[in-house]
């Protein structure tokens, strides 16, 4: 069965789908999250209680990724360039764990600011919101 999350950071709330890695099993298995949101760039980020290993890292996503950053232990949400990115390429600080996609539109997130809460719980996995 597909597993989903279910994202409110601000005023934003969005759904994702978590793939079939050791990682997107971690976050789930540590769902409900709380914290409170990082910005760097087109990204939010924010800590998870989790020390994952590095699991086929990318130094380069896509608009909607959910990364693990393991120097940060973070949870991150790509939505465009960040401050290391060169030209368009979305480019975290260093590699991490792709564990997941925003389902729709993840430049939602642009509207997120830092300090906001966010919150990250398990969705419906039947499909709706």
């Amino acid at each position: 069965m597909t597993k989903r999350i279910r994202i409110r950071a601000g005023a934003v709330e969005a759904l994702a789908e978590l793939n079939d890695t050791k990682t997107a099993e971690s976050i789930w298995q540590a769902l409900p999250l709380k914290s409170n949101v990082q910005t760097w760039g087109d990204e939010i980020y924010f800590s998870v209680p989790l020390i994952l290993a590095q699991e086929r890292p990318k130094g380069i996503v896509e608009v909607g990724d959910l990364g693990y950053w393991a120097p940060g232990k973070a949870f991150c949400i790509f939505f465009g360039p960040t401050p290391a990115s060169k030209g368009r390429e979305i480019r975290p600080a260093s590699p991490v764990n792709i564990f997941g996609k925003i389902i729709g539109d993840a430049i939602v997130f642009n509207k997120v600011r830092a300090g906001s809460e966010v919150a990250v719980e398990r969705g419906d996995n039947a499909g709706g919101v």
